[in-house]
């Protein structure tokens, strides 16, 4: 029997990180006077986001082990003509699941930024806006209705906008800031006109209410055209997960969001923001599930984002950048998994990325203060010996991402493309295509960072902008710049706690999250039109068998030709990839231009966006409104006037002449019409 969970409860999960954030963010700041210092400032925030955690996990507990859900309205802000809107919490397998991912990976990130803001200036304010960003995250996560999800949906945004540029005096942090928060607000038009329709025809903005009269809606048409309604919305949604999900062409923000500190990144980028995105398309099933044309839509915009996306990671030099293009492609999987109907699976991968992508990102901020905030890969090579902890720890989340088996992102990356294959939706055959060829793209891009990285000649001392500056926005406090050394326990700690999920938490999830009752009543798929699920159940035999089958699979032949070719490449023939790249120069460049999406963007979309909103000032603004109506309205009264008023001479015979001129005009109106 099912349970009901403690409306006390849950709302301590959202407002311990609040509580904290404020009083670090008042108390701890020039703006409340630096009542308290920074051991204070970190021990409220960490503080409020392990309480979160806890009681997280023991909700999880409760959903798994008892059945227990939750699904009310905490408080009711206003009531127009019959659309309520409030807030309020649905707890099931999903949230549940979400909530504990979100509160322990940023419980790591709280952790490691007390070693890597060591010396930060704005050390108390960096703690408030992570702990904010949590709440934010939490009340996505858990809302029960539409009006919270883009609650938090905005706030998300608004706080990644803070910390993408922390450092505000960096001009390249501040226009990253600004280049995510627009490129967002693209998407968020998308998401919001979704949400209206849903509003509009469904009269309601409560999750369950909407969903019950999905089958209605599935019989409309949008007005005035002949598309189904239902398509028009889930578009219409999936436009915003584009934006938050840094999906192509609203990818853009996402590598210059690297310009914000390490931390963050692991945050933004692994466990929370990017994957709302992924998380709102899983539960808004019901709807998609009615749309085979959206889930195509999704599924090719996902293909070309795994696929496309891992191409730029192969070509970048930036330790931070590789990860951040690892995050894209990663990205384009689970939206993959979701185009084909594999929810579970998407959901899946979301949460095993989070662990080992969190993991690379943290490992690579070890790094990058191991050798004393330089973040170029060509300057680094043989830090195993030097930092051993951040070695191993990164080398698990390595073999994670490329899908090793018995490792966590083995498990949800084969299920996806085992889940495309099963697909017979348009597009389904390059979405094929993209995912197995992904697989050797991120092998080889991944264990190229790690190679240059970790092994090979020690190049750390021969990098010529060592002393030019640091990439990452503060002075090195860290030690003498030609002896790298393991971060403090701070920074390692946080790595290991990662690692162990990273490496296990596939094995033990795999059965009752796709295969068993785990989103039962979170997710809904209609087996017999979207049947990949079903036989992803029938052929699957337990992890184990899993992963010994795999050992003759496709998959791991390209990953491991991609492993091998990265340590040919970098480590026993380097003088091979400078060839190749002369050789296929124009496509190198092309790489490095990054598909020239960004001149795209600033030179035709913000200049002809520019240029468009120039001529409707010019000519409808000044020309019609201000030239046409009201000047020209004023004119033409002045002008009539002028006539008129030639007539009013006050003398009788000119009224009489006038009158009798109109009766002949009358009169001779009347005749003509006879």
């Amino acid at each position: 029997m099912s349970q009901t969970l403690s409306v006390s409860n849950l709302l301590i999960v959202p407002l311990a990180p609040l509580v904290g954030s404020v009083l670090a963010g008042i108390l701890g700041t020039k703006f409340g006077g630096n009542v308290i210092g920074r051991r204070a400032s970190h021990t409220v925030t960490i503080l409020g986001v392990l309480i979160a955690f806890i009681v997280s996990a023991l909700t999880l507990q409760s959903v798994v082990q008892d059945g227990a859900r939750f699904n009310e309205t905490i408080y009711t802000w206003m009531v127009v003509g019959g659309l309520k809107m409030e807030v309020g919490f649905l707890v099931d397998g999903l949230t549940a699941m979400m909530m504990c991912v979100v509160t322990f990976v940023s419980l790591m990130v709280h952790i490691y930024t007390i070693g890597y803001m060591e010396e930060d200036e704005g050390y108390n304010r960096f703690f408030s806006y992570i702990s904010l960003f949590t709440f934010s995250m939490l009340m996505l996560v858990m809302s029960n209705n539409m009006l919270q999800l883009f609650f938090g949906w905005e706030a998300v945004g608004l706080v990644s906008y803070l910390l993408i540029g922390f450092w505000f005096n960096k001009p390249t942090a501040i226009f990253a800031n600004m280049k995510a928060f627009m490129v967002n607000r693209v998407g968020d038009f998308g998401f919001i006109l979704g949400i209206g329709l849903i509003a509009s025809f469904a009269g309601t903005l409560n999750y369950a209410e909407a969903f019950a009269k999905s089958a209605e809606l599935s019989a409309l048409n949008l007005p005035g055209t002949d598309w189904m309604l239902v398509t028009v919305i889930c578009i219409c949604l999936f436009i915003g997960a584009m934006g938050k999900s840094a999906q192509f062409p609203l990818h853009i923000w996402l590598p210059d969001s690297m310009e914000g500190p390490t931390p963050i990144s692991a945050l933004i980028h692994a466990a929370t923001m990017v994957t709302a995105g992924i998380f709102m398309v899983a539960r808004m099933s019901p709807f998609f599930e009615l749309s085979d044309t959206a889930l195509s839509f999704v599924m090719v915009i996902g293909s070309i984002t795994a696929l496309f996306m891992g191409f730029l990671g192969i070509v970048q030099n930036d330790i931070k950048r590789v990860v951040a293009y690892s995050t894209l492609s990663q990205l384009g999987y689970m939206t993959v998994a979701l185009g084909a109907s594999a929810y579970s699976v998407a959901v899946f991968h979301l949460m095993t990325h989070a662990f080992f992508k969190a993991l690379l990102f943290l490992a690579a901020g070890s790094v990058i203060m191991g050798v004393h905030h330089n973040q170029d890969i060509r300057w680094m090579g043989g830090l195993r010996k030097y930092m051993p902890i951040t070695w191993i720890t990164s080398l698990l989340g390595s073999l994670a991402l490329i899908g090793t088996p018995f490792f966590a992102g083995f498990y949800s990356k084969d299920s996806i493309i085992e889940a495309v294959m099963e697909s017979h939706l348009p597009g389904a055959g390059f979405a094929q295509f993209a995912v197995l060829a992904g697989v050797f793209v991120t092998a080889f891009y991944s264990f190229r960072m790690y190679f240059l990285v970790f092994h090979g000649k020690e190049r750390f001392d021969q990098n010529p902008d060592a002393h030019d500056g640091h990439h990452d926005g503060h002075d090195d406090h860290h030690g003498d710049a030609h002896h790298p050394h393991e971060s403090p326990w701070v920074v390692t700690v946080p790595l290991v706690l990662l690692a162990i999920p990273s490496v296990v938490i596939g094995y033990l999830a795999i059965g009752p999250m796709l295969f068993g009752d785990f989103f039962k009543d979170s997710i809904f798929v209609n087996s017999e039109l979207h049947p990949a699920m079903e036989e992803l159940k029938h052929a699957f035999h337990g992890p184990m068998q899993m992963a010994m089958h795999s050992l003759t699979s496709l998959p791991l032949l390209l990953a491991t030709a991609g492993v091998l070719l990265a340590y040919v490449f970098y480590m026993l023939k380097p003088e091979w990839p400078a060839a190749i790249k002369r050789t296929f120069m124009p496509i190198f460049i092309l790489l490095e231009n990054k598909y020239y999406m960004d001149w795209i963007n600033e030179n035709i979309v913000v200049k002809g966006g520019q240029a468009l909103g120039r001529a409707f000032w010019k000519v409808g603004d000044q020309a019609i409104i201000d030239g046409g109506i009201v000047n020209g309205s004023w004119k033409l009264i002045g002008v009539v006037s002028s006539v008129v008023r030639k007539v009013q001479t006050g003398y009788l015979y000119h009224y009489a002449m006038v009158m009798i001129l109109g009766i002949f005009v009358l009169m001779t109106y009347f005749v003509f019409r006879t």
